[in-house]
């Protein structure tokens, strides 16, 4: 496998001077098995536009793209790059969508299609010459075939949100984002009358379990994409609930989880490149027998597993 990212960035497109070194397009991730001469795409945020891009200059010439996207939620800056993925304009394309669906009934061809209508872009889906095929993803196993298998696991964001778990021979591939810890919902002060010691209990050992099967799901990986937005203050004072994890939260998780590498993804758009620089300086380290090497993520960086 080889992993390219194309788009880092949590939230906003934030193109400019101040991240230039890191990025500023929104999730887009390519998995590349050379070998099997086959694509997966995780996300379509405003990355997927140069990966469509670099496509059409070496894919296309080899013969129709043939591709998949695993979307890991349908939040604006994960699917707002597809009206703009060439491949997609292209006659004999053929593109298989994958991703959770929760919002109102609504079909994953709605959510992510609809963005094609004449209420918010000049080409309607329908006007689209690429042969596209929408699937529903629930949490599970699945065999997608070339000996690649695929496991899914629900994060905790505010919709519906999958990780995803790849192997291919005796290598391991994983993303949790976007996500943060799971945690206790029930009042656990006992002056608030709306106190229940009961309830409280449940909710502490539900949240615990939820994130030992996080951990569990990314166990021994050679690779994990981490969401990572904040730090632990930045978390705690003001961003708790907004579906994202602290640093200090995801670098204890992956050394109990035996990580090999990891990189920290969905970098805050208010986040410049000498902040990044500076984070960097503080969690970043080139592993050992006891601790994941970790990285922060970067447009155009390859990962070779």
């Amino acid at each position: 496998m080889n992993i390219r990212f194309w788009g880092v960035r949590g939230s906003i497109p934030c193109p400019g001077p101040l991240t230039m070194k890191y990025g500023g397009n929104t999730p887009c991730i390519e998995v590349r098995f050379e070998e099997l001469d086959r694509l997966i795409i995780i996300d379509a945020g405003s990355g997927i536009r140069e990966l469509g891009n670099y496509m059409m200059q070496h894919d296309l010439p080899k013969g129709p793209i043939k591709t998949e996207i695993f979307l890991s939620h349908t939040h604006w800056d994960h699917i707002m790059g597809f009206p703009f993925f060439t491949p997609t304009y292209i006659p004999g394309t053929k593109l298989k969508i994958y991703g959770p669906v929760s919002y109102e009934g609504e079909t994953l061809e709605q959510i992510v299609g609809g963005q094609l209508s004449y209420r918010y872009f000049p080409v309607r889906e329908a006007e689209l010459a690429a042969d596209i095929e929408y699937i529903h993803l629930k949490e599970g196993r699945f065999n997608l075939g070339d000996g690649i298998s695929l496991t899914t696991k629900y994060l905790n964001h505010p919709i519906l949100c999958l990780g995803y778990r790849f192997e291919y021979k005796d290598k391991i591939f994983c993303t949790a984002f976007d996500t943060e810890p799971f945690r206790n919902l029930f009042c656990t002060d006992p002056e608030d009358p709306s106190f229940d010691e009961g309830m409280a209990e449940e909710g502490k050992l539900v949240a615990r379990e939820q994130n030992e099967m996080v951990e569990s799901f990314c166990l021994g990986a050679d690779l994990l994409i981490q969401d990572a937005q904040y730090t632990q203050e930045e978390y705690e004072s003001s961003k708790t609930g907004w579906g994202h994890s602290s640093y200090e939260y995801v670098c204890a998780a992956a050394k109990r989880a035996g990580i090999k590498r990891m990189a920290l993804f969905h970098h805050d758009p208010m986040r410049t490149d000498a902040q990044i620089d500076e984070l960097a300086e503080k969690y970043c380290n080139a592993g050992s027998n006891e601790n994941p090497e970790i990285i922060f993520a970067r447009e155009g960086f390859q990962i070779d597993l």
